[in-house]
């Protein structure tokens, strides 16, 4: 086969992209779905979290967003968000939606995602035609296969996060044979830091496989040599040094994450792992490892194909092999997954075996197109596949004729193409059975993840006048706008406006989950994903001036700055079990009565604390009843207003499934509007509010604790030190003796990320210096002084189009 110039390296890399684009959009128009229909689009966390993000990250880029890159004033009354942006929007695609406008910022999520995927299929197209030569559309369709595997349009485009990891195997590959041949010291570093910088998690992954798949390259062509092994690791390790003033915030972030559950791995039943094989199949708990029938076919014909050396065809297979057991052996597992089995699909790691099963496919090819015996071996392989999934439950009605067809598809197109027949039919045969079985596996997911998982609303005009409203009302930093308890998404202050509590982030500080949990607010995700809560003396303490309530703004009664003062001698809290108790040790006042069974005081606000109710409250016969939804730990209700006691005796009732233990309070309003009117009288005079920190002037020798209202998050520092806590707040203690106040906030680890970052930035300098000077030395003219590998000069020379 001829080596394959550039412009044919680019054309193969388009027709992947066109080929992986295409079928996505079939799949989501047959399934109906946004943007293509009415059904429902955003799930679990796309909803929760990506499109809200991004939405973010909308307002950054246009100057509107309260706060930085380092701060967050619109979640968790104040967060940090330089991890958070490590995490959910560190890829270079996510800046595209800068150029949408903000109310279609559901319609940029999805572009970003797509992309993403037809990016994936470009970069291990690309990835191909470099390791070795072979026909240009063949390539296209394989890259394409990877682009549009099942854990692609299945599980990663709700998490749109890991198709950076997608993007990088391939990627990560390359930078392996760049390291074996002695080349681009300067640019395989920056590609590493730019795959951990776009996604950390899949990432590692990506850069396991990669490193497995560099070493089985090595040991095809005996030449395991510890310089390309060393000069290897110091890629990586330099990629990652470069990218380490974001790495290692988002690690320190963890660290002070409130801790998710901890799950056990259940590998899955072998004929199910095969089913997830074939196309039209769904299940959250195994491998969707779906890639079209044709590379299937491809891949099983690898040992039959005696083109192929015996060495490579069983390091090949017996590498494909090994991988598989990894996803399903419980050590291996924690490996890839960093030691940690994931709260949620147990097997993220799946796009790194669709990748090895695409390069296998592609070493079958790269020697030649499959003979008779080669290619009945690999349908007889495939057709294996197909009978050990027979017993699986997560076969469909679909799945076998799809498969049927592809596999009859595919092999008359290696048929015709082997004897140089109608070329254009067999391409458009292995491409056709290709972008069919996908768009239908995509249609079938589609129409799965609405019944499985947890839906929310696509942007219409219910959004927009909330958004409108939380504008009009906005008056930060005088007050807090909130964007109500009833909310639709996880992190709705980033996604309509305001300043809220609600924030929902794998990096929610244990200081803010525990904080707002002692004064009665609830959460879901066990304890990760926190809510709103609609608490007067909660929004008084919080500065909260207006807030979302039903369908409406609402303006708060009583409300203090954002800075305050506890006199001297005033006792720090410590929160016991009674959210009404904690409240008033924050405030310094008493403004509950707690009457246990009887009924509340005649004008007082009665409100109800059932952590793990799920049922409805209602007080008195009459009352409106309100909907609670608490099972812990996973959900936590959160503390309730019932109404105001209208008559004396009325007492609360409850009908529901689950914890019947409660408590009850009643709010005095006036006594909280005294209360609040004592502090008022104390507080700063004036305040700004900076992207990352906080500025006030105090009235002249005041003495005490002021206390910003913001969780104590690590990184807070005042007047040159580490802030002091105040009850889960940010306090600094005062003398009397200066009337200005200024904190700041720095994640941790920014500064050593920093610092890693330029020492890795000088040494790769010196690297690329040293490396440039001995080609100098070594071979007049710059060529490079690595000799090429003998058993594989084709690769070499292909490389050198590049």
């Amino acid at each position: 086969m001829p080596v394959q110039t550039t412009p044919a390296v680019g054309r193969s890399a388009g027709l992947a992209s066109f080929l992986t684009v295409l079928a996505v959009f079939a799949g989501d128009a047959v399934a109906r779905t946004f943007p293509f229909g009415p059904e429902r689009r955003s799930v679990n966390d796309l909803a929760n979290q990506f499109v809200p993000y991004h939405a973010r990250l909308w307002d950054l880029l246009h100057g509107r967003g309260d706060g930085g890159l380092l701060l967050n004033w619109q979640s968790g009354w104040g967060t940090s968000f330089l991890p958070d942006l490590g995490t959910y929007l560190g890829s270079p695609f996510a800046l595209l939606v800068a150029l949408f406008p903000r109310e279609d910022i559901e319609y940029a999520v999805y572009a970003v995602t797509v992309l993403k995927m037809a990016a994936a299929a470009a970069a291990m197209t690309v990835t191909l035609l470099r390791l070795r030569p072979g026909p240009w559309w063949a390539a296209a369709v394989l890259g394409a296969s990877y682009g549009l595997c099942g854990w692609s349009v299945i599980e990663a485009t709700y998490n749109p996060m890991w198709l950076d990891g997608l993007i990088a195997f391939p990627l990560l590959v390359l930078v392996g044979e760049w390291a074996r041949q002695g080349r681009r010291p300067l640019l395989g570093p920056l590609v590493v830091a730019l795959c951990w910088v776009g996604n950390f998690y899949t990432a590692y992954m990506a850069t396991i496989g990669a490193a497995l798949v560099l070493l089985l390259r090595l040991a095809a062509a005996h030449e395991l040599r510890v310089r390309v092994v060393v000069r290897a690791m110091a890629t990586v390790l330099l990629g990652i040094g470069l990218a380490a003033p974001v790495l290692v915030p988002v690690f320190l972030g963890s660290t002070h994450a409130y801790p998710g559950w901890t799950n056990e791995f259940q590998a899955a039943g072998w004929s199910d792992f095969l089913a997830r094989l074939l196309p039209a199949t769904y299940g959250f708990y195994t491998p969707a490892a779906f890639l079209g029938t044709g590379t299937l076919l491809l891949a099983g014909a690898l040992l039959f194909h005696r083109k192929v050396p015996r060495r490579e065809r069983w390091l090949w297979a017996g590498f494909a092999v090994a991988v598989a057991l990894s996803l399903q052996w419980a050590p291996t597992h924690l490996v890839w997954h960093v030691f940690a089995t994931p709260n949620g699909s147990p097997y993220r790691q799946t796009f790194v075996f669709s990748g090895v099963l695409v390069l296998v496919a592609w070493t079958v090819l790269s020697y030649g197109w499959p003979g008779r015996r080669a290619l009945l071996g690999g349908v007889g392989v495939t057709v294996a596949v197909g009978v050990g999934a027979v017993a699986s439950e997560l076969v469909t009605g679909w799945s076998y004729p799809l498969f049927a067809l592809g596999l009859a598809a595919a092999a008359g197109a290696l048929w015709l193409a082997a004897r140089g027949r109608l070329p254009v039919v067999a391409a458009a045969l292995l491409a056709g059975a290709l972008v069919g079985q996908a768009a239908a596996t995509t249609a079938y997911a589609d129409r799965e993840r609405l019944g499985r998982l947890d839906d929310y609303p696509a942007w219409g005009a219910e959004q927009d006048r909330r958004t409108a409203a939380l504008a009009e009302a906005d008056g930060w930093p005088a007050y807090r706008t909130d964007s109500g308890r009833e909310q639709i998404t996880g992190n709705e202050p980033m996604l309509f406006g305001g300043q809220g509590a609600a924030y929902y982030s794998s990096h929610t500080p244990t200081v803010l989950t525990e904080t707002l949990a002692s004064l009665g607010g609830g959460w879901t995700s066990r304890g990760r994903n926190l809510q709103s809560l609609d608490n007067p003396v909660t929004d008084a303490l919080f500065g909260v001036g207006a807030r979302w309530r039903g369908d409406r703004m609402v303006r708060t009664d009583a409300v203090l700055p954002l800075v305050t003062v506890r006199p001297e001698g005033a006792a720090v809290p410590r929160y016991g079990a009674s959210p009404f108790r904690n409240q008033e040790m924050l405030l310094g006042s008493s403004v509950y009565t707690l009457p246990g069974k009887a009924a509340c005081p005649v004008g007082s606000e009665v409100f109800l604390w059932a952590p793990d109710f799920r049922g409805t409250a209602r007080l008195g016969a009459g009352g409106t009843p309100v909907r609670m939804s608490g099972q812990m730990p996973k959900r936590r209700a959160a503390l309730t207003s019932l109404g105001v006691q209208e008559s004396a005796g009325t007492v609360v009732a409850l009908k529901g499934e689950r914890g019947r233990d409660h408590e009850v309070g009643c709010l005095d309003r006036a006594r909280l509007a005294a209360a609040v009117e004592g502090l008022r009288a104390k507080a700063a005079t004036s305040i700004d509010v900076t992207d990352s920190g906080i500025r006030a002037e105090l009235p002249p020798g005041t003495k005490g604790t002021a206390l910003i209202a913001a969780p104590r998050i690590a990184g807070w520092t005042c007047e040159g030190r580490p802030a002091a806590a105040y009850g889960g707040l940010v306090a600094v203690p005062l003398d009397g003796r200066t009337s200005s106040l200024s904190c700041d906030f720095r994640p941790p680890g920014l500064r050593a990320g920093l610092g890693l970052g330029a020492v890795a930035a000088v040494l790769l300098a010196v690297w690329v210096w040293w490396t440039a000077r001995r080609e100098r030395q070594g071979r007049p003219g710059g060529s490079s002084s690595e000799t090429p590998p003998a058993t594989d000069v084709r690769a070499d020379a292909l490389a050198q189009t590049g």
